[in-house]
């Protein structure tokens, strides 16, 4: 995995599933992050090959609850995120999927309640002997590339004193979201404290935040130095925000996106999650079209829904003739 000048996407819970993660490839994305799995749930997984739609699926023991899908076309660029409070049990969690993905990141920003009252996410940024701990324990006991996302801490001089202690484990890039934990969506990220973190260490830094149109990549790139640059909402509202040709309309990467969705049989409650989130951003769920996806049970409906039922009918029919062969 080269760290160099390249376009990544962001780990979003509940968005970044396998069809999301290849839209943003096919409109330029060179690196994907998958949504935060924590690793009580993924040591519960097994392994399967799912041939019904060519994909590797880490199922949870006694049902049918598909935790992280993945499949051979992402397998040079797509990121396994986890969210983990111990080494021994990270550990575990990766040696099951590490043969199938490109690297292992662990969450160490996240806010939200769920992930700092289980001592995940940010609750790490208080804990360098633990980040420590977790960090070489999988560089030790890995072969592929092992790095972390971080949030900004209080202070500039806090923040690179972490990101040193961080690069002496010898993880392979770091991810710096350009905010502090208490900050929110709305508040400006502060690109020049990204700026000190890349001034202090020789590790590749992805910067992150607030990028929502092409041009940005190359703004925060200039003002902080990073060697990559990370987008998680920019992406979300629009996947082809990677292409360099410019962005597509809408309402075209949204009926890509329930391809996709359909051709891997994605979770339906994750797809509407996305498609919603999508909506929103450019319209209104109380609109015909919110409300329609809202009420969608399967994905058949949403096939309906964005006028791709023969693109179901097709997929359908290529599974029955791949399963025959």
């Amino acid at each position: 995995m080269d760290y160099e000048n390249k376009l990544v996407l962001a780990p979003m819970v509940r968005v970044g599933t396998l069809p999301f993660r290849l839209l943003a490839a096919q409109y330029g994305a060179d690196i994907t992050y998958g949504e935060e799995i924590i690793d009580h749930k993924m040591i519960k997984c097994e392994r399967r090959i799912n041939e019904h739609v060519g994909a590797v699926d880490f199922v949870e023991k006694g049902t049918d609850n598909v935790v992280f899908r993945t499949c051979s076309l992402e397998k040079n660029q797509v990121v396994f995120q986890m969210g983990t409070s111990n080494a021994v049990r990270a550990l575990s969690a990766a040696q099951l999927v590490c043969q199938d993905v490109a690297a292992i990141d662990i969450n160490m920003g996240c806010p939200k309640s769920f992930s700092i009252s289980g001592g995940m996410g940010a609750a790490l940024l208080k804990k360098p002997d633990l980040i420590h701990d977790i960090l070489t324990t999988l560089r030790r006991n890995l072969d592929i590339p092992i790095t972390c996302k971080i949030r900004l801490l209080n202070s500039s001089q806090d923040t690179v004193e972490l990101a040193r202690r961080i690069e002496t484990t010898g993880v392979s890039a770091l991810a710096v979201h350009g905010r502090r934990v208490a900050d929110r969506p709305r508040d400006p990220a502060k690109w020049s404290e990204i700026a000190d973190v890349v001034a202090a260490l020789s590790v590749p830094v992805i910067a992150n935040g607030d990028i929502f149109e092409y041009e940005d990549f190359h703004h925060i790139k200039v003002a902080t130095g990073a060697s990559s640059v990370m987008v998680a909402r920019g992406a979300l509202w629009n996947a082809s925000i990677f292409s360099e040709d410019g962005k597509l309309p809408w309402e075209e990467v949204k009926r890509e996106y329930v391809r996709k969705s359909i051709l891997w049989d994605n979770d339906i409650k994750s797809t509407k999650h996305t498609l919603k989130e999508m909506i929103m951003h450019y319209s209104c769920l109380e609109l015909p079209e919110g409300k329609a996806v809202i009420k969608s049970d399967t994905l058949a409906d949403l096939a309906k829904l964005y006028g791709e039922e023969k693109y179901n009918q097709f997929v359908q029919e290529k599974r029955l003739f791949d399963g025959s062969r």
